[in-house]
């Protein structure tokens, strides 16, 4: 047997066996505590870099610590397979998205394994495939079924480039497509929704799970309830059937301020109010307004501007005609798409007024206010005039004062507004779960029955960008019969969105294999919800948002208990390369395939554990690297090679570093600082190698103390103490030994009494503990108020530290 450390060997070989004898393979047992730990799951983008293993290995990690712990543990994983980039890719290179895919996964699965992680390959999900697809559809059933799932037509965000629809999140904050940068405009477009607006409060509340707080705000903000009040406003025209327009607002108390209305482009009234006279202009309007994502229009570096329409509402509360502008600074999508204009006490419409010379009437007077024009909007608190009878009245009272009068008259009353808006699922491509809706003359929609599940992608359709759906030209395909009338019908040609796919992946982790339901009950019931949730903070108002709804949606269908997924939420940074974050136009992206090669997947996931804390991410170090790897083979020697002991007699210093060194381990682990937590196990074996050399311990305490580095490092490095385990003599395998526990007395440090002199007489005591270091020694000696009294106003020359003995400062 080889006596250097060969990780690549030893790696392989651990791997296999670790798979012939189903180590990780773990299925329910009551007998022991659950935990479920989950990563999210990796896009079929074709290769794994360094950044996927730097969300990957410190999880898996942490997964093997609670097991050694004594859990049952599910750290599952799989591939979300459907989605755009697999379809442009496959575009691209003259090749079927199912074929690119499955390559891709291939090829990822490879070098996962290679990381040496726990997960359970019987349990792989895979969402391009119809077995899983198949629930996709059959949720999206009984969603519509219960009134969460429906049909509407609305202006959508549409990339023509990649030529389909993108959800409000997937637009960028420069207004491009976050697939392809390209610039993203608007369609009037019949989509498939799912209301998640039914469930806006529930999820502003985070209450009951462990979430990072910047992820809760987040949300909450992305959610964005408004308390506030609807007024009516009275509309007279003779080309309308409404008699009013109804706003949103949050300060009634500023109603008498109101000097003009502004609606949405898109708002169905525009085209009925516009006169003859301004209907050219309002038309090219509504045209420019149609190429501005809702980003680009809220956007505060954008000058505000508009077109009066030419027609009038009547304010209920003074009798003003109110002018009806439009401006694309009002989304249709939020509030009632029309917004009261109160330009006094408004920034934006103050701007407005001022470009457009409207009024602008102060109702709430600033202090010490005499009358004169405002140089800007004033926003704060003050006393109501110019407001009929609720002149006097501060604004707080104003704002209740007016919507008790709104609503006793019928004109308005309290409300609350949301900015989310309902999930679009809808999308005009091949590369996605068929939505299962037939069409039919005589019955209208009709859902496809759950027995004729899944409905299949044709593998013949041309998945080239058209602006429509590719399948919509597959005859095959679209042309069907009613399930309820037996005539001609034709099917839903849009595919769901792939965010569907990942909104309920981690139910099916738990019986991955059954089918005839999307998963057991009983195995629901055991497993979720997830306890420790890890991956990036950019997925809060998509994914996270997503499956929490689904989730509750579910719950209310009676199909699950529970009501949140993940009970703990942990985000990790990102590791970057060349100060930067990695990309392949930078030419700085990390393959950990040939550090894995030359160094080991144990030194590859430890570095990436000790170059930073996991939640802030770090840079990517050859020499850091490097550092691991000769840490590993000096603990290799060091293991191996035989220990000749000089002392029979126990040490209480070795027990207690020993036991010390257990609780720091075991803390670090249970809160995520894995690089303290290396710290501490490098700090071991230096502490250990000082023993070594003098022999100062007995053979038995050396096996212990070794034994336990060895399982306090498992965790992070599986194959190498896996190896230095079997070498020393243990049975296979150290993954199933039990997590070592520590004795608190004995962690506790041995307290001594240091003499601290100044000039060589004594002046104070201080009592430390015995491992104190001489530079705590120092600060804790000139912190003290005795020692201050003799050295102001004087400068230290000379600090002498005997260990455990004395202190002496030499002063002048």
């Amino acid at each position: 047997m080889t006596t250097d450390y060969n990780p690549k060997a030893i790696e392989k070989k651990w791997q296999n066996r670790w798979a012939e004898d189903g180590l990780y393979e773990v299925n329910e047992d009551s007998s022991k505590p659950k935990w479920y730990a989950l990563t999210m799951f990796p896009y079929t983008s074709g290769d794994l870099h360094i950044g996927h293993w730097y969300a990957m290995a410190p999880s898996d990690v942490h997964a093997r610590f609670k097991r050694m712990q004594g859990f049952n543990v599910l750290h599952p994983m799989g591939f979300d397979a459907f989605g755009l980039p697999a379809e442009n890719a496959a575009i691209q290179r003259g090749i079927h998205p199912y074929k690119w895919t499955m390559q891709n996964v291939e090829n990822m699965r490879r070098q996962l394994k290679s990381i040496g992680a726990i997960y359970d390959w019987r349990r792989e999900v895979i969402t391009c495939q119809p077995k899983y697809y198949k629930w996709t559809q059959w949720f999206f059933l009984k969603l519509y079924q219960n009134g969460l799932a429906y049909r509407g037509k609305a202006p959508v965000n549409w990339c023509p480039n990649c030529q389909t629809v993108l959800a409000n999140e997937q637009v960028l904050g420069s207004g491009g497509c976050e697939r392809c940068s390209a610039v993203v405009i608007r369609r009037d477009l019949e989509q498939w929704f799912f209301r998640i607006t039914k469930y806006a409060d529930e999820l502003m509340q985070h209450e009951g799970i462990d979430w990072p707080e910047r992820i809760k705000i987040m949300q909450n903000h992305w959610v964005g309830r408004s308390d506030g009040t609807e007024i009516s406003f009275s509309l007279d025209h003779q080309a309308v059937n409404e008699s009013e327009i109804r706003v949103f607002t949050t300060r009634p108390d500023t109603t008498f301020g109101v000097t003009f209305m502004v609606l949405a482009p898109e708002h169905s009234l525009v085209t009925q109010l516009t006169t003859s006279e301004k209907k050219a202009e309002v038309e090219a309007y509504i045209a420019k307004s149609r190429r501005l994502t809702e980003i680009e229009r809220l956007s505060t570096e954008k000058e505000k501007d508009g077109v009066f329409t030419g027609a009038y509402v009547t304010n209920r509360l003074n009798g003003d005609k109110v002018p009806i502008w439009i401006a694309d600074y009002v989304l249709l999508g939020y509030g009632t798409g029309a917004v009261m204009a109160v330009p006094a006490h408004d920034e934006r419409d103050f701007a407005f007024a001022k470009k457009y010379n409207l009024p602008i009437r102060v109702v709430i007077a600033p202090p010490d206010w005499q009358g004169q024009d405002l140089e800007e909007a004033y926003i704060g608190s003050g006393t109501m005039i110019n407001s009929g009878q609720f002149d006097g009245l501060s604004d707080e009272k104003g704002i209740e004062a007016i919507s008790d009068f709104l609503a006793e008259r019928g004109w308005g009353g309290r409300t609350v507004s949301y900015k989310l808006r309902d999930w679009l699922i809808s999308r005009q491509r091949y590369w996605g779960a068929p939505i299962p809706i037939i069409y039919c003359d005589g019955c209208g929609i009709v859902p496809v029955p759950e027995k004729e599940l899944p409905v299949l992608l044709p593998e013949d359709a041309e998945f080239k960008p058209t602006g429509e759906s590719p399948l919509k030209y597959n005859e095959q395909f679209v042309n069907t019969t009613c399930p309820q009338c037996s005539g001609k019908a034709k099917r839903e040609t849009d595919t769901m969105d792939t965010f569907m796919c990942s909104s309920w992946y981690f139910l099916r982790y738990t019986s991955p294999n059954t089918d005839n339901m999307p998963f057991d009950e009983n195995n629901i019931r055991y497993w979720m919800p997830v306890d420790l949730y890890t991956g990036g903070a950019e997925h809060a108002v998509m994914h996270l948002l997503y499956a929490r709804f689904f989730t509750k949606a579910i719950r209310d269908i009676e199909l699950v208990e529970f009501s949140e997924p993940f009970n703990r939420l942990f985000n990790q940074g990102i590791i970057i390369a060349q100060k930067q974050k990695m990309s392949k136009s930078k030419g700085n992206v990390v393959n950990p395939d040939a550090y894995v090669g030359e160094l080991g997947a144990d030194a590859v996931r430890t570095y990436l554990m000790f170059v930073a804390p996991w939640e802030q991410g770090g840079e990517w170090n050859d020499s850091g690297i490097s550092g691991i790897s000769r840490w590993f083979n000096r603990l290799w020697k060091l293991v191996i090679n035989n220990y000749k002991a000089k002392n029979e007699n126990t040490n209480k210093e070795l027990k207690r570093k020993l036991h010390q060194t257990i609780k720091k381990v075991t803390d670090n682990l249970e809160a995520i600082r894995f690089n303290t937590m290396i710290s501490t196990l490098m700090e071991f074996t230096n502490y250990l190698g000082t023993i070594k050399k003098a022999g100062s311990i007995t053979a038995g305490e050396w096996r212990q103390s070794v034994e336990t580095l060895l399982v306090l490092l498992a965790p992070t490095a599986p194959h190498l103490t896996e190896e230095l385990w079997q070498r020393i003599g243990n049975s296979y395998s150290i993954h199933n030994h039990p997590w070592p526990v520590w004795d608190e007395e004995l962690t506790k440090d041995e307290v001594i009494t240091l003499v601290i002199q100044i000039n060589g007489k004594m002046r104070d005591k201080l009592l430390a503990p015995a491992s104190i270091t001489e530079e705590e020694a120092r600060h804790l000696t000139l912190s003290r108020q005795k020692v201050k009294t003799y050295i102001d106003d004087k400068t230290i020359t000379k600090f002498i530290y005997i260990p455990k003995r004395l202190i002496n400062l030499v002063v002048k």
